[in-house]
This record gives C-alpha cells, structure tokens and sequence, in this order.
C-alpha cells in the first residue's frame, strides 16, 4: 500500500492525475522509443529503466486498460550494449511488461542471427509489416499486425519498419525483404479497418518523423492514410510536444480525408514516457481528442520503491563496467556539444580522422606501398552519440559516445563523388568534415563550391578520404562514398584509435579542444 501511495504522489506532482479520474472503458496506451541502452539515469537524473518502470507501475495501480509499446532501438549507445550486446536490455522489456514491439535500424548492429535470437525471447508480440524475415533465422518471428479486443473495441497495431538500405550495414540484414512503407501501412490500415472490424487503427513505426524529401516519414504515412488514427513513431528522435500545432512535428495532421490523425514521439534515451488516453466508448471522439501527454522520467522516486528484480538484473553488469567508465584517459578543457550537426565536436572528431588518416598513409609509404597522402576526412555526426564536456574524459566515456563497430578506411574518391556527398550533408545541415574541407552553401542549402586545401575541388580528380567504412559502403544515406575505391582499411576498431589518440594527446599535456568554427559556410547569392 505504500509504494502505491508512493507511485499516485509521483504521477499527481507530474500532472497526470489532476484532473483525471479513472474510466473503465478508456485505454491508456503507454509508449517509448530510441532508449538505446540507457538503463542508468545521466547525469542531471533524467531516464533510467527503474525510473521508467515505477512510472509505468504508476499508471497501472491507477488505470484498467494500459498497454506499453516500443518504437524501436531498445538497444546501442552506452557500454551496456557494447560489451553485453543485448543481454541487459531484452531481459529489462521483460521484466518492464511491454505488450507490442517494433525493431529499429540499431537492432540490427550485431547481424541479423543475433537480432532473431534476442526477439525470440521477448514476451511483448514482435510486430513487422514490411520486412519479409523468410528464409532467415527471424522467420515466423514477426507478425504484421496485431488486434486487442479492449472493452468491447476492436485496435489493431500494425509495426512499420524503415528502408535498411543505406542507413543499416549490408550484412547486417542479408536475405531480409522489404515492402513499402506508405503503401504497406495503408494497406493493412484498410484490411483492419474494413475487413477485420477494427474501431481503431494504430501504427508503431520507426522510420521518424523528420522531412528531409529523401525517406517517407511518419507524416507522410498520415497525410495519406484514411484508415490510421494513431501514429506512434521513433528514429528521429523527435519530441513531439502534446497539442503542437506548428508546421514542426505537429501533433495532429489531416489525413487524406480531412479526418485527423495523431503522430507521437517521446525523443531519445527514455528521458520521457509517452502517455496517450483513448476514450472508448465515445463513438463521436476523433483523434484529436485524445490525451496525449509526456511524462518527464526522473529520479524522483525513492530507492526503495523501486523494482528489485530488475536492480538485480542489473547490478553484476554495472559492476563489470565500473573500472571502464572510472579509466581517466584525457582532460577536455571546453564543452564540445553535438547538439547540432555542426560544431567543435563534430569538427574535432574528424580532425581526429584526418590526422589519423594522414599517419597511415605516411606509414604505408614508409613501408614501400604507392599510397598518396592524405587529403582530408569524413566521419558521420549520427555515429558521435554524446557530447563531450569540460572535464576528466574516461575510457568508457569514449567507448560510449563511439559504440559502433566502425573501422577506419583510406578511399580514393572521384571530386564528383565527394561533391555529391556534400550536396546530401548539406541537406542534412551539416556533417562531420576535416579542416581540409569548407562546403560554400546558397541560401537554399545548395552545394555552390567545395573547398579543398584552400582551392575548389576538381570533379575529375582523384583524391584520398580518410573516413570510416561504414561511410565507405555508401551508408547514411551518403550512397555517392560507395563509388571511391578502397586503399586500405584497418584492422582494430575506430574507437580503440580514437581512445589511443586521446592518451597520446595526454602523455604531451595537450587537452582536448575542438574548432568550433562553422565547415558549412553560407553565402548570399544574387540573382
């Protein structure tokens, strides 16, 4: 009775409850997405899986009808994943109670093989409309959709998967099929809504809610849908503030029939618990009528009211992890943020490549092979996880902000093929480039020059790249890199030379400090 007490103060000083009484017929549907392995609050208090869970117990203890999803990316991003590659954080979904599951793109980090042998021990159904898993080990894993029959009222949740050409490694997901998505989700929106009898349809997907033009969103899922009513979304890690109304992430768009349709996201690394109430037996409420809150997860519980069983779950493997994450490797003597797609640590992680790069390809000269030197470097922002604050730099720190099994590469590349690049980072708003390189923008982020070493780069000439190999194979959707020629690639991981590149730096007394001038640089052009 205390720790109920204890879960109803924690939601009331949220402001869940005020205002709200329990209704039978309603459902409550309580969802996250892109957690990525992040079982432990950081460092102001925010997220935590114990957090979340007591939070979850909260709504349960207080509602009849409560359902919990997952949009994806359960899992990559802090050394938990890195090290124990799953064995922490499926176990946790267990023990949390999730009823519905979707993959994302990061559930594919370590091959397919491996991703179907964590599936096949979650207890949540796996939902996946439009990827074909026949003939690989995640066969007869996945259905399509599913239907819950709550208080009368029919719900069908259909699971959206986004394109894996491009943003997942090609071997990662071998043998894996893939329908469209707009098209797939209005297709099982329909046979849900016309042939099965659904009251409701809900997509989860994870394809993101960001319009760049090159990927359908979950937007374009809405704006297109006549039979959806709920988009519960991940991947671009979007807080989609409840009641927006801007042309930015709104939370209510019109579908093709002028009907609304409601789109949600909670963000990134389980800083908040999506909350969503759905009036059932109100037959004239649409979705905009719902309530859709985000219910900040903190450590405002006590330790006691926590769950003991997913403490022990974790315990053995924090300890494991103690001695990395306390390493001291190097000082940094500024904040270098990533919140954006430009700045000092962006520019400081592909300087780091560069220099890199232009060491081993000295080093092959040295050592008799015909190897030009080293141009410049590319690394991508969206493999730069954390920032990197003022302060003593750990080993475990770099391992976590650097968690992909990424290992260096020398390519030859075309001009043209670099310039392409360009013209998609520069519609992205920026990437991770070396000094070497300034990208002159119009107003309209299109590609006017690239800058080379001080001159513009010449389309025909061949020039060397010093970048990582996930970029090489065309990936992050940077398909032009795919077109250079690989020189030479290493044989240890990027993130084990970027933390021998940080004790060198430390043994000479040098801190670490990134340029946080801009690479992308915009000019006016009059017409």
């Amino acid at each position: 009775m205390l720790i109920k007490k204890i879960f109803v103060a924690a939601l009331m000083s949220v402001g869940l409850m005020s205002g709200t009484t329990s209704v039978a017929s309603d459902l409550v549907i309580l969802h996250t997405n892109d957690t990525h392995s992040s079982i432990d609050p950081d460092a102001e208090g925010n997220g935590g899986v114990l957090q979340r869970k007591a939070l979850i117990d909260s709504v349960r203890s207080a509602e009849k009808n409560v359902m919990l999803i997952d949009a994806g990316d359960v899992v990559q991003g802090t050394l938990y994943f890195k090290f124990f590659k799953g064995d922490v954080e499926y176990p946790l979904m267990n023990m949390m109670g999730y009823d519905l599951q979707i993959l994302g793109n990061h559930e594919f980090d370590n091959g397919l093989d491996e991703m179907a042998a964590h599936y096949r021990t979650l207890d949540a159904t796996p939902l996946s409309a439009n990827y074909i898993f026949d003939g690989t080990a995640a066969e007869g894993i996945f259905k399509p959709y599913e239907i819950r029959e709550i208080d009368g009222k029919k719900i069908g949740f259909i699971g959206i998967n986004l394109a894996p050409h491009g943003i997942i490694a090609a071997s990662a997901f071998e043998g894996l099929g893939f329908l469209p998505i707009v098209e797939t989700a209005n297709e099982y929106a329909r046979l849900l809504k016309k042939d099965e009898g659904c009251d409701m349809v809900v997509v989860v997907s994870h394809i993101g809610a960001v319009e760049d033009g090159t990927r359908p969103t979950d937007y374009d899922i809405a704006r297109s849908s006549k039979d959806i009513d709920l988009i519960i979304g991940g991947h671009s890690h979007t807080v989609i503030p409840p009641g927006n109304t801007s042309d930015r992430f709104p939370n209510i768009v019109a579908n093709a029939d002028g009907r609304p349709v409601m789109v949600v996201q909670t963000g990134k690394y389980g800083r908040n618990l999506g909350y969503i109430r759905i009036p059932l037996d109100n037959p004239s409420a649409t979705p905009a009528d719902f309530d859709y809150r985000l219910i900040p997860v903190t450590d405002r519980f006590p330790v006691e009211s926590l769950d003991a069983a997913m403490a022990a779950h974790i315990a053995p493997y924090r300890q494991q992890l103690k001695a990395i994450d306390e390493h001291v490797i190097g000082y940094c003597s500024e904040e270098m943020m990533n919140s954006r797609r430009t700045g000092a640590f962006v520019n400081w992680t592909a300087d780091f490549a560069e220099q890199y790069g232009r060491h081993i390809a000295d080093s092959l000269r040295a050592s008799g092979r015909d190897i030009p030197s080293c141009d410049f470097a590319m690394m991508n922002v969206g493999g730069i996880r954390h920032p990197m604050k003022k302060g003593d730099v750990t080993e475990g720190q770099i391992l976590a902000t650097f968690p992909f099994n990424n290992k260096m590469v020398l390519v030859a590349i075309k001009g043209r093929d670099f310039i392409d690049a360009m013209k998609i980072a520069a519609s992205k708003h920026g990437e991770s480039i070396s000094d070497a390189i300034r990208v002159v923008m119009d107003d309209y982020d299109g590609v006017v020059r690239v800058v080379v070493n001080g001159e513009e780069m010449d389309p025909e000439k061949t020039y060397v790249m010093s970048t990582i190999d996930y970029l090489a194979w065309g990936n992050d959707d940077f398909a032009p890199l795919a077109n250079g020629t690989l020189l030479w690639i290493d044989d240890e991981l990027m993130s084990v030379r970027m933390l021998e590149y940080i004790e060198r730096q430390t043994a000479l007394g040098l801190p670490l400090a990134g340029d946080p001038r801009p690479r992308f640089l915009r000019m006016n052009v009059k017409e």
